[in-house]
């Protein structure tokens, strides 16, 4: 079987909980063998990547199963938040649109709940 490439995008706080369901109901669904996923968040959606916050749990239960979160450089300056408040496992991207184009140009496909 062919792996297939999901890249969620978030950029509302409030949708946090949605978007994390929704990334472990496909990996039930399909398998994280049969996965490769990155959730991008821009916006007041970097917030959700911030330690210690109400999504810890499921962050703490993905991030084993190599889903790749990611944090745009632009909200973080913005919003004057650190690198260090977000979890290790958290990469920043310079733009999180420029991400969401070039996975997309890739062939990924696009969820935005």
């Amino acid at each position: 079987m062919d792996k297939y490439n999901v890249i969620f995008h978030i950029d509302e706080f409030a949708k946090g909980g949605m978007v994390l369901n929704n990334i472990l109901n496909l990996i039930l669904d399909m398998g994280k063998e049969n996965l490769e996923i990155e959730m991008v968040a821009n916006g007041d959606a970097v917030k959700v990547l911030i330690k210690g916050n109400e999504f810890q749990p499921m962050l703490e239960q993905l991030a084993p199963k190599k889903v790749r979160f990611c944090a745009c450089a632009n909200s973080l300056r913005n919003l004057k938040i650190e690198k260090e408040q977000l979890y290790d496992f958290v990469d920043v991207v310079p733009a999180g649109v420029g991400e969401l184009v070039r996975k997309q140009a890739s062939g990924w496909a696009y969820i935005r709940p």
